[in-house]
């Protein structure tokens, strides 16, 4: 048994008063937090804890990142601003150009970042573009798993079926060269259950799968609007296959009608978790108010400016919603205290009323909330004791930071994710005063160079690297 005492410090609990505690302390007793209150109180009842001095920090539960693509780290910015390129890209890396260790290195690097940002619990698709999903064979969401387990944050895997109409290439990569393969429904399927029964909630217990299916809408062409119950039907599987192995559902690009067509397929409840939902229906949001689905949204996604997700009015409905990052392709970071700042102008700009979203609503969304969207609510999210101890200590003593006073507002309206000073999950702390002890940095980021120049190489797409004409100068691309 070994104890952690955390002292002098900030402490930000987000527990059910949301109390904010001057000169706090946190007692962690293995890998959960026992006790929570004033360090003159705590102190003499730890007399053996080793101490964490918290002097003029805050301390905060863990981050959670609600929404991102797993393979974005190494894509990320491809093609400067043209975005069909990019889509493209993502498709030719995602099914013909990646070996396991490039979804190991980008795993690892995406978890490296998340880790330094203070996020603790992140999601991330098996992929992305148009609902394309590694999911060909198990070896890729096991490489991501457990290089994402290394670095030691919690994730949430998503994996599904692509976009039909099947069979999609993929091609496998290793030292005898490629082979292609034609990969249909039924494949997928039998990858994904192999994921969640070897995989899901194993080992150390910090990788979670969620299964998931591509989003259809209103705007469809004339295969999906032809194959309606076959799309019906295959739902349905996915959907009793998570549930049976008790894992998570989500999809990824929801928009005007498609949460409709969502409850119509039977993919609601309260057990998924849907990300962007941009220009809703009325019919919409009543189902998902019906059926206690929960809302991701992507302030800083592309998304997000060809529409807006109605987060005032679902917060004021009852809704969950929790932020996601998008991250970290083509052009966003895991940085949650950025897109918590996104969060709030951006609907305060769409009302024109700067009470709109206050920072403790916000940063809510990002503890607690989100914890509820991943039904993660008894086990993280807030500082209170049988909580596991993922917690975040932010070095206050920074000229944007000070004064000491009004610390929600201080996080939310001024932080940065580099203000991240110490990272505990598990109890177990990943980072002490920046410097990461779980991994060596210097080699996730040789490791993602080399990923990356060897993906470009194989498939050619290096010339999307380079500088976009209308890049100086203009006033857009």
């Amino acid at each position: 048994m070994s104890e952690t005492l955390i002292v002098d410090g900030i402490v930000v609990t987000m527990d059910a008063t949301r109390r904010v505690i001057e000169h706090g302390a946190v007692a962690i007793r293995d890998d959960r937090i026992v006790e929570v209150g004033d360090t003159a109180a705590l102190r003499p009842r730890y007399p053996a804890a080793a101490i964490i001095d918290a002097d003029r920090h805050v301390v905060m539960p863990g981050l959670i990142d609600g929404h991102a693509h797993a393979g974005h780290g190494l894509v990320k910015t491809l093609g400067g601003g043209d975005g069909e390129a990019w889509y493209k890209a993502c498709h030719t890396f995602y099914t013909v150009g990646s070996d396991e260790q490039f979804w190991r290195a980008e795993a690892r690097l995406s978890a490296l970042e998340r880790l330094k940002c203070g996020v603790t619990t992140g999601v991330s698709l098996l992929g992305g573009g148009d609902s394309v999903y590694r999911t060909d064979d198990p070896r890729y969401g096991i490489a991501h798993a457990d290089a994402v387990d290394d670095v030691g944050i919690r994730a949430f895997v998503a994996i599904g079926p692509c976009r039909p109409p099947y069979p999609r290439t993929y091609a496998t990569l290793d030292r005898s060269g490629r082979r292609d393969a034609q990969i249909g429904f039924e494949q997928h399927l039998a990858t994904i259950e192999t994921l969640l029964r070897d995989r899901h909630r194993k080992k150390t217990g910090r990788i979670h799968f969620s299964t998931s299916m591509p989003v259809h809408s209103d705007e469809v062409d004339d295969w999906t609007r032809a194959n309606a119950e076959l799309i019906r039907s295959q739902s349905k599987v996915v959907r009793e296959l998570g549930k049976r192995y008790g894992a998570t559902f989500t999809q990824d690009g929801h928009k005007r009608g498609s949460l409709a067509i969502a409850y119509e397929f039977g993919l609601l409840g309260p057990d998924a978790y849907m990300s962007h939902n941009i220009d809703l229906t009325e019919r919409d949001m009543a189902v998902v108010k019906e059926t206690d689905t929960r809302i991701v949204h992507n302030p800083s996604a592309v998304m997000s400016i060809r529409g807006r997700c109605p987060v005032p009015e679902l917060i004021d409905m009852g809704v969950t919603v929790a932020l996601g990052s998008d991250g970290t392709a083509p052009d966003r970071s895991f940085d949650m205290f950025r897109h918590m700042f996104q969060c709030m102008h951006y609907h305060r700009r769409h009302f024109r009323d700067a009470d709109i979203l206050p920072p403790g609503k916000v940063l809510e969304m990002v503890t607690i909330d989100a914890a509820r969207a991943l039904g993660l609510e008894r086990e993280v999210g807030s500082l209170e004791p049988g909580k596991k101890a993922d917690i975040v200590l932010v070095d206050m003593v920074k000229p944007h930071l000070y004064p000491l006073n009004m610390p929600v507002y201080r996080l939310v309206c001024f932080a940065n994710g580099a203000d991240v000073d110490t990272v505990m999950v598990d109890g177990k702390v990943l980072m002490r005063k920046r410097r990461v002890l779980s991994v060596d940095e210097m080699t996730v980021l040789d490791e993602a160079q080399q990923a990356t120049e060897d993906a470009l190489a194989r498939t050619g797409l290096g010339h999307l690297t380079r500088t976009p004409e209308r890049f100086w100068g203009v006033s857009r691309y």
